[in-house]
């Protein structure tokens, strides 16, 4: 069929009217348009994100404020005084040199860790000293940190020794933590013969200063909880002395990117050789500023007991 020019040409719509002409400019006009609502829409997108994780952060804070107490504390306790200070990681804040768009992993929200302390007087009239670390960040390890924490003080209950409570939030970790691995040092001091009775599961070995010298306790065997089922946790025993100070801390306070663990427990020790009885929470905040401040990487938590005398 062969078809003429003239019925080649656009009659437009019913009723034969000409359909509307285009000026050569308007796809241009047209696709600047959708170029800004795509942006507008994206700036919106970007702004309920970064509204949800500042909630969520809240959240998160919040939570460890009603599981921990005040995260810089100084209590007097039988024959001690004791210091602490939990310092979270130095992260950067929502939209300082990063933003987030919706999908993204949400690392700037999981700003806290695991840490966890404990100091309280027990019926018998010994002292419960802890310190612990869950692993990972954000609400899970809040989470989990707070079974272990009030777990630690169910059991301490039982007048069982730091060995035998370590065991048992082992089994805890094991069966009701899951995925989850958490390293504590746990122990008891009697303020009426100054002994010093502990335990570790992969944590930190506590430093003793006497005077004015820092050094690290010889760590009983003891590994992390949530490895095994059927861990082994030694005891060991210190004498303390009047004067004397005791330091608890997780590994945010000697591991740090820019240098190794041996280093950063040297800095440790040298710092810690400057703690007083007298002044302890001023000696606390400055060894903290000592060993470098704020982790970039982890939470910190230190624990310093400051022995009075039987």
């Amino acid at each position: 069929m062969r078809f003429s020019r003239a019925s080649l040409t656009m009659t437009g719509e019913a009723g034969g009217e000409q359909p509307p002409l285009h000026s050569a400019e308007e796809p241009a006009l047209v696709g600047a348009h959708t170029a800004a609502d795509m942006v507008t829409s994206l700036r919106d997108r970007l702004d309920l994100t970064e509204a949800r994780l500042a909630e969520q952060r809240e959240l998160t804070f919040l939570l460890r404020d009603a599981i921990l107490p005040e995260p810089g504390a100084d209590l007097m306790l039988p024959n001690a005084r004791i210091a602490v200070r939990c310092v979270p990681m130095e992260e950067r804040p929502v939209g300082s040199h990063h933003r987030q768009v919706a999908g993204e992993p949400e690392q700037l929200l999981n700003v806290l860790g695991g840490d966890w302390w404990e100091a309280s007087t027990l019926p018998d009239g010994r002292v419960l000293l802890a310190v612990g670390d869950v692993s990972g960040h954000g609400i899970p390890a809040i989470a989990h940190m707070a079974q272990l924490r009030h777990g630690l003080a169910a059991l301490a209950m039982t007048g069982q020794g730091p060995g035998a409570m370590l065991g048992w939030l082992n089994t805890l970790t094991m069966t009701r933590l899951a995925d989850t691995t958490a390293t504590a040092v746990v122990g008891l001091f009697d303020p009426k013969t100054l002994r010093f009775t502990w335990a570790g599961a992969g944590h930190p070995v506590p430093v003793l200063v006497r005077g004015g010298v820092a050094r690290t306790l010889v760590a009983p065997p003891g590994v992390l909880l949530g490895a095994t089922h059927k861990p082994m946790y030694g005891v060991a025993k210190v004498q303390l002395r009047a004067d004397d100070v005791l330091v608890m801390f997780s590994d945010g306070l000697i591991e740090r990117r820019d240098r190794d663990i041996d280093e950063g427990v040297a800095q440790v020790l040298a710092a810690a050789g400057a703690l007083s009885v007298a002044d302890l929470p001023d000696a606390v905040d400055a060894m903290l500023k000592t060993v470098g401040g704020p982790n970039p990487r982890d939470d910190t938590c230190l624990l310093a007991v400051g022995v009075l005398g039987a």
